[in-house]
């Protein structure tokens, strides 16, 4: 008998295009486990055609389904192929294989796009649009149907169950069968009763990852979008929700937060087609079911066929998501889908609110103190907080206990007081829920109220229950001892009261089911020693319903899920009854921020990034908004030696309570400061002048240069950019050359950017440097030619805004002495890349062998501190000095100086230059190897940590690609990691991050980098 697959060559599948469909072209294979597909480029401009061979056992009726199917949606979706019928017009056709097989062959239209499969972990939106995609096809599908598709089909999921069980044997890896039986079981208990209360429509079947194509918007990097749902050979007649539970479930294969995937595809998919409360019942539960069928299906595969090594890869990721998913609770996931589609979480969840919210008054004192009347003391443990410290070796107990009792000591009170939905970095452990990581999201949002007491406090029940659950959390940073009370509102719903960091003796005696009276005494406090270093306090916490969490229950949540965890978890204060006014009113959201941004400052005061971030606290080479996500800066070098340094924050309060005033009075501090800076700078530049901007400094160092040229024509270079005065508005061409601007006044001639990956001379010539500086040369003549002098030359040693350009050897050597032979002085702005940023040197001239007549400072002096300077020599300053007085109000400010002496003194005792230099070289060696992976990255440049990684849309003709490089930052900045663009076309991805970003942001930053640009390959 033969073997019913397929067996045509790419010879024989294109005579059956061209004698059947008058079709010709290159063609090659495409992967398919059952039946044969080519693609064929053709060459009489029909596109891309598949020809589908089918396998010899498949039903004619179900071709002739998939068939009817795809025309039935063509007329709604732009995103399904179209069948192409053959050249006598029949839509299929029968084909005799080399090992003399008939089979049946149809065509298609090929889709543009590549398999989601590849992308690995899509954004949020991809997501959100693969829900609406989804949607939007079964909305098509909703009014069609075929009698092929109503058939026994196993992999219809209203077989799913029936199918793990028969084989689930045949599954050999123990992790593996235990997450199956453990997502059978609760497959059993919660998703098995609703299934019969389900829609049922026709379905696509196979809304598998690989089956769901992917494009970049045009022009490409402006986003991701599917482009392309295909092979409907799954097709059948199933549950209605059953192709966004097989979508989900592949979607998700590779998040270390199925949940959190999901969230935004069962919002976008509801949003778009509505869902009923029973299919979001169910969805977790056929989500897992899928995948677990998967694993059942394959093992049976396998053992049928050993020699098949693509089954036994395939199931690689499944084996992998599978006891993730088995970790999940499923009340957990259906409270978020129902979250995500804007149902309540719990659905007795607000009558609980409303019981707790009318009796307050009835509750007894937890800790036997009515704050009600009371005074307490509220503390603010925000990201934000001063009482907490940024570095989160100074977060535990030795150095909170201390301040917080102190404080309430000082204030006279015996409680202090934590407050309920407060962004905290407190807590370093994700969530976890039977024993297993659920996502690597750090927990941030505290779903108790706190109230700090000394150990050994009495706690007492607010209101009648019973016993619940107890158990020793000897280990666990939430709670530590806990104990969980069951109560009823007065209509019955049950709801529950958790009381953590208790003392290990709280337990003794305590049973499940255990009647507590209100006002009965449960428990006492715990000391550090039991509750993972915590101050003693209690964690009161009410809970809606548990979520099958049990004494896991977190007691703090992720702040993408902070409607859901609040929604379930109601304010404890309800119990407490604290007055309100005693409580300070909560920070706006990042929203209402934007919005009173953009009402009181000026439309063209940009923000960073589509979604802003809200910053309230840095540390180091780290930002945190203000639900506590922490980014790496990959961004900022005003930070030089890290957000927040203590060093520079003492020197800076030290300073600042002794005395902070200008430079008319006498002090060591600006000399000292003077001496320091000015040895980290080559002979003669030795005479410092100090100021706050380094707007301020180019500004001064124009006046510096016309004193002594007596001249004014300045040549600058192409796309730079010096400050935002007037004056330096004019000098900056990409200001004054772009949007908005009125071009350069007739005093600034402007020079070719020097850029050897996309000007007139390349990195391949070893003389572009000179041949770069033969254009300033011509500048200086023709400044000659029309009768002016020249005042000189201002260029930043190595162009940031130009795009992080790397000036080619001898350039500025050349540059220099054509400006000094016309008696030009010569600016070097060092305000990006000064103070050891490049790594190799001090300063980015040095490596040229030139010294300037002026060096310009800003940035990196102050550590965001507003401080800058200018440098010059001896003879400039002289020529200065003609009579009219120089003076800057806060220039030279002693607290200013004592910042810079800091700052210096970090730099020196951390070794930053050297470490930016190591950290450099290694970032290098992972992002040089993407100009070979990714056809949208054009160069990869840099020295230390000033980096740039130019995105071309076409390596032939360098077209600058904008979109990508703001679709990759943007993406980057979901992913936690925050980078610029730059360059003319702002199509250069820039990474200036602070001095302490070290070999673990690096390899973090390229292993992100290089996934996030995989986004933007075409296929």
């Amino acid at each position: 008998m033969l073997d019913s697959t397929p067996c045509f060559d790419e010879t024989s599948a294109a005579r059956v295009a061209g004698e059947r469909y008058r079709i010709s072209g290159a063609i090659r294979p495409l992967f398919s486990e059952r039946d044969q597909n080519f693609l064929v480029q053709t060459r009489d401009g029909r596109g891309e055609v598949v020809l589908k061979i089918a396998n010899a056992r498949e039903d004619r009726a179900l071709l002739e389904a998939q068939q009817a199917a795809l025309d039935h949606v063509a007329a709604r979706l732009e995103f399904t192929p179209r069948v192409v019928p053959a050249a006598d017009g029949a839509r299929l056709v029968r084909a005799t294989a080399p090992d003399g097989g008939e089979h049946l062959v149809w065509a298609i239209t090929r889709l543009p796009g590549r398999p989601l499969a590849d992308l690995r972990l899509p954004s949020p939106s991809l997501l959100g649009r693969l829900g609406r995609a989804v949607a939007r096809l079964d909305a098509a599908l909703a009014d069609f149907d075929h009698p092929a598709v109503h058939r026994e089909f196993r992999w219809n999921l209203d077989r799913a169950r029936r199918v793990v069980a028969e084989r689930r044997a045949l599954i050999a890896d123990p992790a593996l069968g235990a997450a199956i039986d453990a997502l059978s079981r609760a497959f059993d208990a919660h998703t098995e009763p609703v299934l019969p209360t389900l829609r049922r429509a026709v379905v696509h079947g196979d809304l598998n990852d690989y089956n769901v194509l992917v494009a970049w918007d045009d022009p490409p990097g402006a986003d991701v979008r599917v482009s392309g749902i295909v092979d409907f050979g799954d097709m059948v007649a199933s549950y209605a929700v059953a192709d966004l539970a097989i979508a989900v479930a592949y979607a998700v294969l590779d998040a270390s937060d199925p949940l959190a995937a999901a969230a935004p595809i069962v919002a976008a998919f509801h949003a778009e087609r509505p869902l009923e409360e029973r299919e979001l019942g169910a969805l977790f539960g056929l989500v897992a079911m899928r995948l677990c069928v998967s694993a059942c299906i394959a093992a049976e595969q396998i053992a049928q066929r050993p020699d098949n090594q693509y089954l036994g890869i395939s199931q690689t990721r499944i084996r992998a998501a599978l006891p993730r998913l088995a970790s999940i609770s499923f009340p957990l996931a259906e409270a978020v889908f129902r979250q995500a589609c804007g149902f309540a979480p719990v659905p007795e969840g607000m009558r609980v609110h409303e019981w707790l919210r009318g009796r307050t008054h009835e509750f007894a004192p937890v800790l036997g103190v009515d704050l009600r009347t009371e005074p307490s003391l509220v503390f603010d443990l925000s990201v934000s907080s001063p009482l907490v410290s940024g570095n989160a070796a100074e977060r535990d107990e030795p150095h909170l206990t201390p301040v917080l009792f102190g404080a309430m000591r000082d204030a006279g009170v015996r409680i202090g007081v934590g407050r309920y939905d407060e962004p905290r970095l407190l807590y370093v452990t994700p969530l976890f829920a039977g024993g297993q990581r659920v996502t690597d999201e750090r927990r941030t949002i505290h779903l108790g109220l706190d109230l700090f007491a000394e150990a050994g406090a009495p706690v007492y029940a607010p209101l009648a229950g019973t016993v619940h659950a107890f158990h020793d959390n000897a280990n666990a940073l939430d709670y530590g001892p806990v104990i969980v009370l069951r109560h009823e509102a007065g209509d019955g719903v049950a709801f529950f009261t958790l009381y953590g960091h208790l003392s290990r003796e709280s337990l003794a005696g305590l049973r499940v089911g255990q009647p507590v009276a209100r006002g009965q005494r449960i428990a006492t406090l715990g000391d550090a020693g039991v509750n993972g270093g915590w101050p003693p306090h209690l964690h009161l916490q009410v809970m809606t319903d548990l979520l099958d969490l049990g004494v896991d229950f977190p007691g703090v949540g992720a702040a993408s899920q902070r409607a859901l965890w609040t929604a379930v978890c109601p304010d404890p204060n309800l119990l407490v009854g604290i007055p309100a006014d005693r409580f300070p009113p909560p920070a706006p959201p990042a929203a209402r921020t934007l919005a009173e941004r953009r009402a009181r400052f000026g439309g063209n005061l940009s923000v960073a990034y589509r979604a802003p971030v809200k910053v309230v606290r840095g540390w180091k080479q780290y930002l945190l908004d203000d639900t506590g996500r922490q980014f790496v800066d990959a961004y900022n070098n005003v930070p030089h030696v890290g957000h927040a340094h203590p060093r520079v924050v003492r020197a800076a309060a030290a300073q600042m309570r002794v005395l902070n005033t200008n430079t008319r009075y006498l002090n060591d501090l600006p000399s000292e400061y003077a001496a320091r800076l000015t040895a980290t700078l080559p002979d003669p530049l030795r005479v410092c002048y100090f100021t706050s901007s380094a707007s301020e400094a180019n500004e001064l160092a124009l006046r510096l240069a016309r004193a002594f040229t007596s001249a004014r024509d300045l040549i600058v270079l192409e796309a730079a950019y010096h400050g935002n005065t007037t004056t330096l508005i004019d000098i900056s061409p990409y200001k004054h050359a772009g949007p908005g601007g009125q071009g350069a006044p007739d005093w600034v001639h402007v020079a070719p950017l020097p850029d050897d990956f996309r000007g007139a001379y390349r990195r391949d010539d070893p003389e572009a440097g000179p041949k770069y500086a033969e254009r300033v040369a011509e500048l200086v003549e023709a400044v000659s030619a029309s009768g002016r002098r020249l005042c000189g030359y201002i260029a930043e040693t190595c162009p940031s805004v130009g795009g992080q350009i790397m000036l080619p050897a001898g350039y500025l050597a050349e540059a220099y002495r054509h400006v000094r032979a016309a008696g030009g002085v010569c600016i070097a702005d060092e305000v990006q890349t000064g103070l050891g940023r490049i790594g190799t040197h001090c300063w980015a001239f040095e490596p040229h062998g030139v010294v300037p007549d002026i060096v310009v400072m800003g940035k990196p002096l102050g550590n965001g501190h507003p401080l800058a300077a200018v440098v010059t020599s001896r003879a400039i300053a002289d020529a200065f000095d003609n009579g009219m007085e120089y003076f800057s109000t806060f220039g030279g400010n002693t607290v200013s100086c004592a910042v810079g002496l800091a700052v210096l003194d970090v730099m020196r005792d951390e070794a930053l230059q050297a470490h930016a230099l190591a950290v450099g070289e290694r970032l290098l060696r992972g992002l040089r190897p993407m100009v070979e992976r990714h056809a949208v990255v054009g160069d990869v440049r840099g020295s230390g940590l000033f980096l740039g990684v130019e995105l071309v849309r076409d390596r032939v003709t360098l077209e600058p690609a904008g979109a990508a490089a703001s679709y990759v930052a943007n993406r980057m900045r979901e992913e936690g990691i925050l980078l610029g663009t730059d360059g003319p076309a702002h199509n250069v991805i820039k990474i200036r991050p602070p001095m302490p970003f070290d070999a673990r942001d690096a390899d973090l930053l390229v292993e992100t980098l290089d996934r996030v640009l995989g986004e933007t390959d075409s296929e």
